[in-house]
């Protein structure tokens, strides 16, 4: 799923020379076809948070590390709801653009919401190093495995 996000958030020209040639009317067959793998990729994601939610809510979250302080732990599950909340409404978001040009869905997802992502995917990377110096517990096998 991760590699996934992220060839749609750097592989984006595609759907983005799309919307400008629809602008301009003058679509190529080759820009349909890179706007829709950007489109089905975005719809594989929906479908893989819909089966992550599920299993989530069947089997739980792994514990938090007993290490964490609190505040940080808070912190940790404040960010998992937006990575979940992040991976439905990029795929809504995008198809309302793509299939009912709702501009301003349109806006959202290449946007704040795209944006608001990345800050995440940044945060949650740094706080591999975080958890591994500064209290000595290895997260990336929870990261990586669920475990």
């Amino acid at each position: 799923m991760a590699l996934l996000i992220f060839f749609n958030l750097i592989v984006s020209d595609g759907i983005e020379e799309w919307d400008r040639a629809m602008d301009n009317g003058s679509v190529t067959p080759e820009q349909i076809a890179s706007a829709n793998i950007h489109a089905y990729v975005g719809f594989a994601i929906l479908g893989l948070a819909l089966v992550r939610l599920l299993l989530r809510l069947l089997q739980g979250a792994p514990d938090a590390p007993p290490e964490e302080p609190p505040a940080f732990q808070r912190a940790a599950k404040l960010a998992h709801g937006a990575f979940y909340l992040l991976f439905f409404a990029m795929p809504v978001l995008g198809a309302l653009k793509y299939y009912a040009d709702v501009d301003v869905a349109g806006f959202l997802h290449a946007g704040p919401v795209k944006l608001v992502l990345w800050i995440l995917i940044v945060v949650h990377i740094a706080a591999v190093p975080v958890h591994r110096i500064l209290w000595k517990s290895n997260i990336m096998p929870r990261m990586t495995t669920g475990r």
